[in-house]
Order: structure tokens, then sequence, then C-alpha cells
């Protein structure tokens, strides 16, 4: 890793990462100048275009997940990144050279053989630098407006990448520089290619890293890991996209990047032959400063602005607003581009610059956000993936672009380098260019309409983090991070393997162990063999399954407050247990209110830890929002002092009902991993996920699993397997996660349920720890 994540970061080091950015813009930049060489001057059809466009770029976005995963688990006494960095610089600026030694007198064929060549080596070398580069960025500060500082800093430098290479075209068509174009790029690749290479290498160099030698909990990079990897990356492609923030990002992205990478090309020809009748020595400068003043704009007004609006209004306010100048832009240059007065295109392009200069400014550092909120959920610090598989959107919507634009010129019959053109053919190139990146712009905003990772939330997340990692440190599960009500958990255990692959012995004794050690919570089962919901309890089987289950539970949890359910509170206080005591609420509202007077008695009793009304009632569609929440209106003016309330429901009910966790003191969500058919190998994992996920909208509000488990008989669901050893599997990982991590769960369930049968089929019957005749299960 780079510095202290925590420690301010100095200019120097900003300008450090920026001139590395100089060079990964530059070569992009120099590259879009030199290809229209290969149509306009070498001959080059479109096809041949659109495929030197297309291969190496799709190449490209392969390798980039590949080099993500190797980046993020290298261990190395120069860190896990800046090697990389300095050896994919070299390969860039070497390949970037040899790739555009062409000469027309080696025929189409061949140069078109030897240029798709080249540009593979090329793009190996992008991704072998780019990937470990952009990471170094998004771990250099953890601090939420200090991290688009970084990036304006180094999209401010990068951008003169975009001011210089426009005026390679003066050079490339002056007969006193070169007698040809063809003839300039095998020149002014040199230079480009060695001066980028030395710039490319400076955050190597002076970016400070530390040894990665050490670091535990990084996966060995043999070949069998790497395989591993390759399944990693295919999880993290999944687990990105179920990021609801982070799939914004990368499709607000894709769609604005590429549809203006689609017609970028496009603003030489139409210069050249709709202000200037196909004539490049009476355009002269003009097609150079429609892209060096753009970039000057974007240094010196766009990034700043863009920095400034985002502290002001937050990120996402400052995207939409920034993308809104940019509409004005498109709108503009298609009434500014006038034959015989080039100049007004000028005029346009302010507004047109806040399309692309603001993007990436705010979207790197969004990620950046992105990459806190996946370590809540993982553990691990992932910005080589999540930057691999942003990038990828990026990359292989830029191979599309160049398979597009020579379809768009093919379709309103343009043809590179002719003297004259059809008649339509220009405007149909103007059409598009104008057209494209609106439509591109309007689709990305309306996806980035409700992204919700703003500065509160993030903030939030990092505390958690901080808070993590403290308790970590000092060996200590950090009980008071879980809330006033719910008790220490103890120290914490070792750290457990993620890919544990226990032998049959092996799991019998860690099952044992787990079994032996109380758990946080269980969730009571009611209902024994001949009897079904509905029926009355007696106090006899209350009495006997409560001090069943006491040795093994600090706390327990019940889901209704009448029909003999009100027993369970008072014989679990009487053996010293918390409780977490429910009202059960569905479309019955008659028993609702009798629930609800229940709770609020048993409350009053001093027999309720955690009150809680309804269990999957949004889930299940039983009542309106509007009903549950008065519902917890109610019954909070009527709780004792002291006594905090939520409400159980599916984790991903509350990640989308804010008004249901305001509601509440404490978050109760329920996890199944098996119900959302993961496999056992990554079922814990999810559930990690899904807590985070809920922890990062709770704020400052304790989060309890309220349920989680794993049955172990029936039909399996997608990927999840129902077996005993699968079960024994599932309470191990999840008892120690929840130690380790202080995390407090009530396992579902206590005892088999055979009433479900009709409901769930044998699946839902075989949840228990105990079975239906309150046996243990899975031990000997």
């Amino acid at each position: 890793m780079s510095q202290p994540r925590s420690a301010p970061v100095p200019f120097g080091q900003k300008v450090a990462f920026g001139l590395g950015m100089l060079a990964n813009q530059m070569f992009p930049a120099a590259l879009g100048i030199f290809m229209v060489v290969l149509v306009q001057d070498m001959g080059f059809p479109g096809w041949m275009w659109g495929i030197l466009f297309f291969l190496p770029r799709v190449f490209d976005s392969v390798t980039d997940p590949i080099m993500g995963f190797i980046s993020d688990n290298t261990r190395s006494r120069w860190g896990r990144r800046h090697h990389y960095v300095f050896l994919g610089a070299i390969v860039m600026g070497v390949s970037f050279v040899a790739m555009w030694q062409l000469d027309r007198a080696d025929g189409l064929t061949h140069n078109f053989l030897y240029f798709l060549f080249w540009s593979f080596v090329f793009y190996a070398g992008l991704t072998l630098f780019s990937i470990p580069y952009v990471a170094i960025g998004y771990e250099m500060s953890d601090d939420f407006h200090e991290r688009t500082s970084i990036m304006a800093v180094a999209q401010w430098i990068g951008q003169w990448a975009w001011v210089i290479a426009p005026w390679f075209w003066v050079v490339m068509y002056d007969p006193a520089w070169f007698e040809n174009a063809d003839t300039a790029t095998r020149h002014l690749a040199v230079w480009v290619g060695v001066v980028c290479m030395l710039l490319a290498m400076v955050p190597a160099l002076f970016i400070p890293s530390r040894s990665s030698l050490d670091d535990g909990q990084l996966v060995p990079l043999t070949w069998r890991n790497l395989g591993g990897g390759v399944r990693e990356i295919l999880d993290g492609f999944r687990e990105a996209f179920g990021s609801a923030p982070f799939r914004k990002l990368c499709f607000a992205t894709f769609l604005i990047f590429n549809a203006f990478n689609t017609v970028a090309a496009f603003s030489f020809f139409i210069v050249v032959y709709h202000l200037f009748q196909g004539s490049t020595a009476a355009a002269g400068i003009w097609p150079t400063l429609f892209g060096s003043v753009g970039a000057l704009v974007t240094t010196f007004a766009v990034i700043p602005t863009v920095a400034w609006m985002s502290r002001r209004v937050g990120k996402k306010n400052a995207f939409m607003l920034s993308q809104g100048l940019s509409l004005v832009g498109y709108v503009l240059l298609w009434f500014l581009m006038v034959p015989g007065r080039p100049w007004l295109f000028l005029l346009a392009l302010p507004f047109f610059s806040f399309g692309i200069g603001g993007l990436f400014t705010l979207m790197m550092s969004m990620t950046a956000d992105v990459c806190d909120l996946d370590e809540l959920a993982t553990g691990k610090r992932r910005e080589g993936i999540f930057g691999a598989i942003y990038w990828w959107m990026v990359k292989f919507g830029f191979a599309i672009a160049g398979l597009l634009s020579g379809a768009i010129m093919s379709l309103v019959a343009f043809t590179p380098g002719a003297a004259t053109q059809p008649a339509g053919a220009v405007d149909g190139l103007r059409l598009f260019y104008s057209g494209v990146p609106i439509l591109g712009t309007l689709l990305a905003m309306w996806i980035m309409r409700h992204y919700d990772l703003d500065e509160p939330r993030a903030r939030a997340v990092q505390a958690e983090l901080a808070q993590r990692k403290q308790a970590r440190a000092g060996g200590s599960s950090a009980p008071g991070a879980i809330g006033r009500a719910l008790p220490d958990l103890g120290p914490a255990p070792a750290d457990h393997e993620e890919t544990w692959a226990p032998t049959p012995e092996e799991l019998a004794a860690r099952y044992a162990a787990a079994r032996a050690t109380p758990m946080h919570g269980l969730c009571y089962s009611a209902y024994g063999a001949g009897q079904r919901a509905g029926d009355v309890l007696a106090a006899e089987q209350v009495r006997r399954r409560v001090a069943l289950l006491a040795p093994h539970t600090r706390w327990l949890r019940s889901f209704a407050c009448t029909e003999g359910h009100e027993r369970i509170p008072l014989e679990a206080r009487a053996h010293g247990l918390k409780t977490l005591v429910g009202a059960w609420i569905s479309s019955d509202r008659a028993r609702n209110e009798r629930e609800i007077r229940g709770l609020l008695e048993l409350a009053r009793a001093g027999l309720v830890d955690i009150a809680v009304v309804g269990n999957e009632v949004l889930l299940r569609g039983d009542l309106p929002e509007p009903e549950l929440l008065d519902a917890l209106a109610r019954v909070r003016a009527g709780l004792p002092a002291g006594v905090p309330l939520g409400c159980v429901d599916a984790y991903a009910v509350l990640l989308e009902r804010p008004a249901l966790v305001a509601a509440c003191d404490v978050l109760l969500p329920n996890c199944y991993p098996f119900w959302e058919g993961r496999p056992i190998s990554r079922a814990v994992h999810d559930l990690r996920r899904m807590h985070a996920l809920v922890q990062a909208v709770a704020g400052d509000r304790p989060v309890v699993i309220a349920e989680t488990g794993w049955p172990g008989q029936g039909d399996a669901v997608g990927a999840a397997q129902p077996t005993a050893e699968n079960a024994m599997r599932y309470f191990v990982e999840v008892q120690q996660w929840s130690r380790r991590e202080g995390v407090p769960v009530c396992y579902f369930a206590s005892f088999d349920e055979p009433w479900k049968l009709q409901q769930e089929g044998e699946v839902g019957t075989r949840w228990g720890l105990w079975d239906q005749d309150e046996r243990p299960k899975y031990l000997g």
C-alpha cells in the first residue's frame, strides 16, 4: 500500500500521481490523433480502422480484471502496485514507438497486421501500468473530499495531454515540418513514447509504498490461486454489480465516455469538410484549436469548478450540474459550426468541456468511496479489482465505440480522405456528433438520479471501518459499537480462512466446539410435532424448550406476544437471558392490536430488551408501509424508556425503505444466502455483504442480524445445497465471523419445524439445531 490512509496527502504526492495521469492520458490522446492518419493518409478502409479500434481494446478489457487481482494480492518489498507501474511504463513507451513505424511502401496488409500486433503489446503494457496506477490513487486517502482533491489535481495535470495533442495535427499536416502525415507520426511517436514512459514512472518512484511481504490477508499468487483468482474476478463482477452505487457509476461512465468517443474523431472531419470544404490546408490550426481550447477550458475552468461544486453540493449533484452544462454545449455545436465563421464554435467549448472534464474527476473519487463500502462487506481492500471492473466497462465500451465510428461513417456514406463527399454525408456526421453524446448523457443522468452514496453515508462507512480496525488492533470485538442493549461478545478468535475445505472429522470437531460455546442469539421455534401455527403453546412446553436452549445462547428471540408466546420472555428471564420480543403483525388487524398490547405489557413488566414490531411484513405485502410505520409509532409511544425498538424484514427491504430505517432504534435484517441460491463456499461472504449494506444505511444505529441459518435437508435453491455438512459448516463460519467482528446474530432456528411442510416443502422444516423431538442434530 501507499502511505497510511489516514494521513494528509502532501501536494507533491498529488503532483506525482498527476504526472502519471498525464502519461495515462497522453498515450490515448496521441493515439486518437494519429489514428486519423491511417484512414486519411494511408488508405486504411473503415472496416480495418474499426478492427484496430476494437480487438486490442477487447484484449485490454479482458486482461484488466486479471491484473487487478494480481495487483491486489502481490507480496513484494515494493508493495502491491509500484513495480508493475514501473514495468508497465517501459512496455507502453517501447511498444508505442514501434507501433507507428509504418511505411506506405510496405503495403496495406503488412501495415495493418504490423499495427495490430504492436497494438496488442501496447495494450498489455497499458494494463500492466494503469490498473495498479489507478489503485494507488484510490488508496492514497480515505477522506471523502480529499479523494476529490487528489483526482482533481491529477485530472488537471492529465488534461494537458488534450491541450498538447491537438497541436500534432498542425505539425503532421504542415509540409514545412514533414513531407506527409505518416512520416510525421513515425517521428512524433518517438517523442511521445519516450517522454510518456518517463512520466509514467514518476508515481512508482515518488509515491511512498510499504512492503507487502508479510501481509497475511493476501492470496498467494500461485497458478492454482490464480485460477481461484479468475473465479474471484467473476464473483467480483457479480458483487460489484450487486452494489447499486457502483453499478450506477459504471453504467453512467460507459454511456457518457463511450458516446463521446464514438464521435470524437468526427471533430476533425467536421471542421475540415463542413467549415473548410475538405481542405486540410485551409483548415490550418482550427482542428487543433477545437481540441486544444476545449482542453484548456477543462484544465483551468471545468476541473476547479467541478471540485468546488462537489464540496458545496455533493458529488452526485456536481455530476448532474456538469453533465447538464455539457448538454448545452452539444446543442450549441450544431448551431455554431458555421462555414466562413469557424471562431463561433469556440463559444460552445466552455459548456461542451464539462462533459468529460467533470466525469472522471468525480467518478474516480466516487469509486474510491465504493471501495470502502466493499471493504465493509468483505474485509478486503480491493482497489485493483474495482478499478479493473470500472475501467473494463470504459474500455470495452471504447472498443465498441471504435466499431460504431466506422459504422456511422459507412451509414452516412462519408469517405475520409476524399476531396468531396456525397450530399448529406457531412451533415449526417454532424447529426451523430451532437445526437449520440446527448442521448448517452441523458441516459447517464437518469441512471444517477437516485445515487445515494453521499457524504453522510460514506462517512458512516468510514467510521465503521475505523471502529473495526481499532477493535482488531486492540484484540477486542468492540461491544460498544453494537449498542447499549447488546452484550459483550468477548475476545475475537483467530481469523477464519474463507477457503476452508474441512474433512468430515474436522468439520464435526469444529461444529461441536462451536455448539459448546454460547451463541449471541437463537430464534425460538414454538411448534413441535403435531402442532401448527395458531395453536396455543402450553406453559410446560415453553418452560422445557427454554431450559434446553438457555445454556447455548445469551439472547432469545420470540415472534409473537399472544397464544402462549408471551410466556417465552418470562422463562428466558428466569434463565438470565436477554430477550428480543416480537409482536406478530399481519393482515389480521384485530390480532395486530392484541399483539401490540401484549408487547407493551411485556415491556412494562421489564421482560423486553429489544422490542420488535413485525417480521417480514413488507416482504410478504401484508400491510402497506404507512400502516406499519403507524404501528411502530404507537409502540414507541408506549414503551418504557431505554427499550430500543425495531422492525424485522429482509435486508433488501431495509435498504429500500429509508422511512422504516428512520423509525427504528436498531436495524434487524433477515439475511439468508441459502434463499438467494449461494454456494456454501461463498455463503458467509455474502452474509457479510448483506450486513455491511444494512450497516451502511443504518448510520449510528446498531444492526442485529435477526435471522440467518442453513437447512440440513430438502430441495436445493440454485447453488445452495441443503445437506447436514453444509448446515454444520454454515453454523461454524457464522459463529466465527460473529465473534470475530462483534456482529450480533440470532441464529435460525433452534428446533426443526414440521408445521412448515405445506408452506415451504421439506427444506422449510429442517433448519433447526435440534430436531422436532428436541434432540441435538449433527453431534455424533
